[in-house]
């Protein structure tokens, strides 16, 4: 049952009546009063958030009860040892399902921050959380009580132990400016810098940032911003690892994407006809894909000069609504792409058509990131009802939906990292959440 739907078990016990309210518990009807002021106590939407409310708590009592079933019946370990065995599984669903099997027994435990700046830990909320490459490092964006942006790096290398260990430093070039978005940056060395997409009322901010400013090693030695300059509205970044594109970055803008050669200044613009929300580069070529506010998808080849009256689309796709996050596979044939009307789907970039499409996922507004693990072949995404779900890349089962631990709101909707190497190579595996002022993580063993 997906704890989103609030409705479906009202409608199934009694026909649903204009300006009433059906409750269950007491099994009669009770009048729905105009308004959604405080002072009301039946709004439609009041009772939504409470029955939502029951749900969650429900489902944190059985994760703690460790009740958590396989959605997948007659699925366990002994069960999958013996049909390997017999040669009834290959070994790619073998170590599929064992995947699965993991997903559905994490447990989850607090993480104690500690910080050299003892102001730091526990008085900001988490907004964006933003994994490096290998998992050593997240990148953290905590929104700060008079406005604006704190960022941090957390080091990941402690996570095996009784507790994480955070350097944080309060925001030195953003005052007061909110991020819309960050990705990691490898200029000098594989994530030596982050991009930051900075808004104010007016304007807005780009900024490249070495990340060892946020250590706590010769704090007088650190270098400062590498690159800086005011923009619109930026809703996206990308960085470029490609070398025909070296040491490059994209900005997704009002009607427009940037991109910007941070050594040499050199920048090119490409109007599009509507907001960019999310961008990736590929890797075996210096080719960016965007995803638009209208729900179109593209592509471009940033070798191309942009020239009036050329067409420097290539691959076009098309969603239903706002397309909020983009992400493209290893092999870079396939992309995967989320929107506002809540739908995942699994684009085939050589024929242009979707292959397949992803169930469950809830979201109306928010720009909500997905996260892809095609080494365990699982697909990660957080709903704007603060829902985390756990689906199955090969056949799109949803295997899990973890509850979060505090209550669903607008400004408590959790940021996560999944990974099989949490810390680096010889890290720990498991599911970083991070959600108003606490860290969690869920056990992956």
């Amino acid at each position: 049952e997906d704890p989103s739907s609030s409705s479906s078990i009202q409608n199934s016990v009694a026909p649903e009546l204009p300006g009433f309210y059906y409750d269950p518990e007491k099994n009669r009807y009770f009048r729905l009063l105009p308004g959604h002021n405080n002072h009301n106590p039946l709004t439609r939407d009041s009772i939504q958030h409470k029955a939502m409310e029951c749900k969650r708590l429900r489902l944190l009592e059985e994760e703690e009860k460790q009740n958590q079933k396989t959605t997948r019946a007659g699925l366990n370990s002994s069960v999958l040892l013996q049909k390997r065995q017999l040669g009834l599984l290959s070994p790619t669903s073998y170590c599929r399902y064992i995947h699965e099997l993991k997903v559905n027994c994490m447990q989850r435990r607090k993480i104690e921050i500690h910080s050299p700046d003892s102001s730091v830990a526990g008085t900001n909320n988490f907004k964006i959380i933003v994994a490096d490459v290998a998992c050593e490092r997240i990148f953290t964006v905590n929104d700060v009580e008079h406005g604006g942006c704190k960022y941090g790096i957390i080091n990941l290398s402690g996570l095996g132990k009784e507790s994480l260990t955070v350097e944080m430093y309060d925001n030195l070039y953003f005052t007061n400016r909110k991020v819309n978005s960050v990705c990691w940056a490898s200029l000098t060395h594989p994530d030596s810098h982050l991009c930051l997409m900075g808004i104010a009322e007016t304007p807005g901010c780009a900024s490249l940032l070495p990340a060892s400013l946020f250590s706590s090693t010769n704090p007088g030695d650190q270098p400062g911003m590498l690159c800086s300059f005011k923009i619109s509205t930026a809703w996206s970044c990308a960085w470029c690892l490609n070398p025909q594109a070296d040491n490059c970055f994209s900005t997704g803008l009002t009607r427009r994407v940037l991109v910007t050669n941070v050594v040499t200044g050199h920048r090119q613009t490409f109007g599009t006809s509507s907001d960019v929300l999310a961008q990736q580069f590929a890797t075996q070529t210096p080719v960016l894909y965007n995803g638009c506010r209208s729900g179109e998808i593209f592509s471009i080849d940033v070798r191309q000069r942009n020239r009036k009256g050329q067409s420097w689309k290539a691959i076009r796709l098309f969603h239903g609504s706002a397309v909020t996050s983009v992400h493209l596979m290893e092999a870079e044939h396939y992309l995967m792409a989320a929107d506002m009307a809540g739908k995942i789907k699994l684009w085939d970039l050589r024929t242009a058509k979707c292959v397949k499409q992803y169930k469950g996922h809830n979201n109306e507004y928010a720009l909500l990131p997905l996260h892809v693990n095609e080494e365990e072949g699982l697909l990660i995404a957080v709903g704007q009802d603060c829902y985390t779900r756990i689906w199955s890349l090969q056949d799109t089962h949803l295997l899990r939906t973890i509850p979060s631990p505090h209550p669903s709101s607008k400004d408590a909707i959790p940021s996560v990292v999944f990974s099989s190497r949490l810390g680096g190579s010889r890290g720990v595996p498991g599911l970083l959440m991070a959600v108003k002022q606490d860290l969690y993580h869920f056990s992956y063993n």
